[in-house]
């Protein structure tokens, strides 16, 4: 009599190209509102395709979190992520980045604004291909370029500032630059979440909401610029301390046993 396998019906079986729902709708609500930030830099709406970047990333973090929230992460969703986030993050940006300020230089704007997106895709790819669960990231992320160029955007709006355009063409050879470094940037998978903090943070914390609340275009450029300045000042402070590391070089001649010795 051969027996028959019994599948236990409170296991679930998971396919390879398993497609969910609410993660990668918030992925497509992503892609559109890098799409809409295009379509906004194309009509000369400068500000409103800054605002449409950043609500892009507010999407980019939300179906990370919903996915790995309802354990709905798949390879599907990891391969869709990252093409949106280089039309997002990538195209996006430098679409914005040139026509709001580098097209009196043409052919070098244009040109500064294909090598972002460049290296957006290279950061794109060796982030794909680097294990998970690291505590930070190998690289400026691109996401992060992205909010760089759009809050600086809106904060020159605010106080009605004009950035020429060699100003604007350095800042995105930075970006690209940084993006394809091994300079490593905190991720804030790990700073946030279920981490717990200190009274002391948990005040500042709200401080910087009441900022934001206040002046968000100025908040939002200011902690942008922070999280943008806290790779090169975490890797000027490791070249530091590792230059004044004391030396442990051998002796010249070693010393002599006499145990042995009659």
């Amino acid at each position: 009599m051969s027996r028959k396998s019994r599948k236990s019906p409170n296991r679930r079986y998971r396919p390879a190209n398993a497609v969910y729902v609410l993660p990668n709708l918030l992925t497509t609500l992503n892609l559109f509102f890098g799409f809409l930030s295009i379509i906004m830099s194309i009509n000369g709406r400068f500000t409103t395709a800054a605002m449409a970047l950043l609500i892009s990333i507010l999407f980019d973090i939300l179906d990370g979190r919903v996915a790995r929230m309802t354990n709905a992460t798949s390879h599907f969703g990891k391969e869709f992520d990252s093409l949106v986030d280089l039309v997002s993050f990538g195209v996006a940006p430098a679409i914005l980045a040139y026509l709001w300020g580098m097209i009196t230089i043409d052919r070098f704007g244009w040109l500064v604004a294909f090598l972002f997106v460049a290296c957006g895709s290279l950061r794109l790819a060796r982030f794909n291909t680097i294990p998970g669960g690291q505590s930070y990231f190998l690289g400026f992320p691109i996401p992060a370029a992205a909010a760089v160029i759009s809050t600086g955007v809106l904060f020159c709006s605010e106080f009605d500032y004009i950035p020429s355009s060699v100003l604007v063409l350095i800042c995105l050879v930075v970006l690209s630059f940084l993006m394809i470094s091994n300079i490593r940037y905190p991720s804030m998978k790990k700073s946030f979440g279920r981490r717990r903090i200190n009274f002391q943070l948990l005040v500042v914390a709200v401080l910087l909401v009441v900022f934001i609340a206040a002046r968000p275009k100025v908040a939002l450029f200011t902690i942008a610029m922070g999280y943008f300045l806290s790779g090169p000042i975490w890797y000027g402070k490791y070249l530091l301390t590792r230059t004044r590391e004391p030396e442990t070089d051998l002796p010249s001649s070693l010393p002599e046993d006499t145990s042995q010795k009659e």
